[in-house]
């Protein structure tokens, strides 16, 4: 039977009390921390009996405020990136703060929030105000993620938005994941399978050029089994600019309905993740910056290595404001963003 715990995770250098929630099934265990709306750790037992904890992090608060990875969190008001911290809506242009490089907004504030948290049954519910014009951003924006484990070992996030004027919306999660645990190896023996058919392209300074490319002949075709290692160091245009994996994969399958995005498994674990969304795309990561962290060591002590995670964030398309055939990522007063994303979990023997 499911059940949510909670505990005293740390204090905030401003003294806010970060709250630890254990989501429990009996199989395994999901820790949710209300700072950043944050997965803190994914333990389950291995095909060995061991007990993995399947997902990067660290150990105390502190960390999580320095950290610059978004290890786990809630990012937004617009995950990915938009090219020259800029966006129009109704004719009206808007200034974004530049996060990466010197041109281009990433993923916003909402990792280094802290969250309201409310225990409704199986369900974790958490939310954030963001207010008008925070890093740029219109609108005062009502934020609810709601998270709940489920007996087969689905984690499902959903997402529930509302604005009182005019503003775009990207959220996801993330999780950054290897499934041989916490021995910070590389992801490349993982083996991947993606739905994915095309893929979206960047630029050299990690905008989008607007165009949309088969992944058929391209390192980025995982429509068939392949390890993250397989075709890493293939001499690829889009590979030397994100030195390896790190593009917005379109899903294949209907607008708005829960599409199966594929699976990654680890043979040396057995432990397998399976991934659906409503989202019509998401960012295929393999934490090529992770050494890069402004913390130097996470959890287990490690100072975590390049490659040594994956993320699936299920998203909509980086830039989606400045191109217009992309799927529009306008919330308008009236109407609603919702998204749901699931994780499933398995192990093979």
């Amino acid at each position: 039977m499911s059940t949510i715990n909670s505990r005293v995770f740390g204090v905030t250098k401003n003294g806010q009390i970060v709250t630890a929630f254990e989501l429990k099934n009996g199989q395994m265990c999901v820790t949710i921390l209300d700072y950043g709306c944050t997965i803190q750790s994914i333990t389950l037992l291995d095909k060995n009996n061991k007990l993995q904890d399947i997902c990067l992090g660290y150990n105390n608060i502190s960390s999580y405020e320095k950290g610059s990875s978004h290890y786990g969190a809630v990012v937004g008001r617009f995950a990915n990136r938009i090219g020259g911290a800029r966006f129009t809506i109704d004719d009206k242009e808007y200034l974004l703060e530049k996060t990466l490089g010197e041109n281009n907004h990433v993923h916003g504030v909402f990792s280094k929030r802290l969250f309201k948290a409310e225990i409704q049954g199986k369900n974790l519910i958490l939310r954030y105000l963001s207010p008008d014009m925070e890093e740029g951003y219109p609108g005062n924006l009502n934020l609810e993620v709601t998270f709940r484990l489920s007996e087969e070992n689905e984690l499902e996030i959903s997402y529930l938005a509302t604005t009182d004027a005019p503003t775009i919306v990207n959220l996801t999660n993330h999780c950054y994941f290897n499934l041989n645990g916490q021995d910070n190896s590389s992801i490349f023996d993982h083996i991947v399978k993606l739905n994915c058919s095309y893929y979206t392209e960047y630029n050299e300074d990690f905008s989008q050029t607007g165009r949309i490319i088969p992944v058929d002949n391209t390192p980025l075709d995982f429509r068939n089994e392949h390890s993250f290692g397989e075709r890493f160091n293939d001499d690829y245009h889009q590979f030397r600019i994100c030195t390896g994996y790190d593009h917005n994969m379109i899903i294949d399958g209907k607008e708005n309905a829960l599409k199966y995005v594929g699976n990654c498994r680890s043979d040396k674990t057995g432990i397998y993740l399976e991934m659906y969304t409503t989202e019509p795309a998401i960012q295929l990561y393999s934490g090529n910056y992770i050494m890069f962290d402004a913390v130097e060591k996470g959890k287990g002590g490690f100072k975590y290595v390049k490659n040594g995670a994956f993320c699936f964030e299920a998203q909509h398309y980086p830039d989606s404001p400045r191109h217009a055939h992309f799927p529009s990522t306008i919330l308008r007063p009236n109407e609603k963003y919702v998204q749901k994303t699931i994780y499933k979990f398995s192990v093979i023997k």
